[in-house]
């Protein structure tokens, strides 16, 4: 009798040690996502990997989470797409390694642009996440006129749980944003006592002017002495934001457009736009609020990705016509390529 309790035993042990070491794949090829909430017992657990096809036996698995006790199962939403062993699964559970979706933001994309970024990585719908940004209460301490939260939304690689909500995605960015904006507030100092909606303005004007990073200083420079001096900022990005917000930018600006009536048109308007034309990202904000020291008034594409800078008119009016020489020599160059005239460029600054 004693024998064959002993050999039962030693039986049920062999079973358990393959189990526990034998990959199972009880689910479809594409793969199974399993909740896990919060406060459900190892039995239950069990219970649910199993009917998931995650695990073959709810008793092998129980068995192995009272062994490894007091390790604790953690709440979550988990993926499985591969055979796993019990034991790997249960490492996977203990460690909480749930699933997220990773998710970049570029650096310059505006809230219209970001709301159809998390529609097409399927995180929500344009019209939700619009609607989320719309909440200014939460930035109502930094900006209190924020008519949305349009410049603080940090561009970022941000990790969001399947089921996220449009409301936590924004939450989550403007987080980052404060995050960020107080580091750079204490390197930086508040000497100028300048509102936060400005600074970030500017920096979107900055964001969308240049992407070559040690530019970003000198553009926000130029702003800054065109506003010193009562200036019309003349930034075409101002202008295609009010296109875009009218549903009337078609890729190309003209010479019509930069008459375009819109508080964002900073050819019509003095000073800066009433609020952010994009998010920008750390660098330009680092940029309007340490601008170059420098006392340039103009600046015109270089053809090559940059720009020239200049302080005078006349000498801007050089660089100008330098410019469209050197567009009018790669109109004839792509002309004589493809036989057929180059695309017009829009019109320098």
């Amino acid at each position: 009798m004693l024998l064959a309790v002993l050999a039962a035993i030693a039986g049920g042990v062999v079973w358990l040690v393959s189990e526990w070491r034998t990959p199972y794949q009880g689910f479809a090829q594409g793969g199974v996502f399993v909740e896990i909430p919060r406060g459900m017992s190892n039995s239950a657990i069990a219970r649910r990997l199993v009917e998931s096809g995650v695990v073959r036996s709810r008793v092998a698995f129980d068995v192995l989470c009272r062994w490894k006790s007091p390790a604790t199962l953690q709440a979550g939403e988990y993926f499985f797409d591969q055979p796993a062993t019990p034991a790997e699964v249960f490492r996977k559970l203990a460690a909480g390694r749930v699933f997220v979706h990773v998710v970049t933001v570029p650096e310059g994309k505006t809230m219209n642009e970001i709301a159809e970024l998390m529609e097409r990585e399927g995180l929500a719908s344009r019209a939700a996440f619009l609607a989320a940004a719309g909440n200014v209460s939460l930035v109502s301490d930094l900006a209190p006129r924020a008519r949305n939260l349009e410049g603080f939304l940090f561009p970022s690689t941000y990790q969001f749980p399947r089921r996220v909500t449009s409301e936590r995605i924004v939450e989550t960015m403007v987080k980052q944003f404060r995050e960020v904006w107080g580091k750079l507030r204490k390197e930086q100092g508040a000497a100028n006592g300048e509102s936060v909606a400005a600074a970030v303005t500017l920096a979107s004007l900055v964001e969308k002017e240049t992407r070559v990073a040690e530019e970003r200083p000198l553009v926000a420079s130029v702003f800054r002495n065109r506003l010193k001096r009562r200036m019309a900022l003349q930034c075409d990005p101002t202008v295609i934001y009010a296109l875009e917000l009218a549903n009337r930018y078609d890729g190309s600006l003209t010479t019509k457009d930069l008459k375009f009536k819109s508080p964002y048109n900073t050819y019509r308007n003095p000073g800066l736009p009433p609020g952010p034309i994009a998010n920008p990202g750390e660098a330009s904000l680092r940029a309007a609020l340490r601008p170059a020291g420098a006392d340039y008034l103009y600046f015109v594409s270089n053809g090559q990705g940059g720009h020239v800078f200049s302080r005078t008119l006349a000498e801007h009016n050089r660089n100008v016509a330098q410019y469209r020489r050197l567009q009018a020599q790669n109109g004839r160059n792509n002309a004589a390529k493809t036989g057929a005239q180059a695309a017009p460029q829009r019109n320098p600054r």
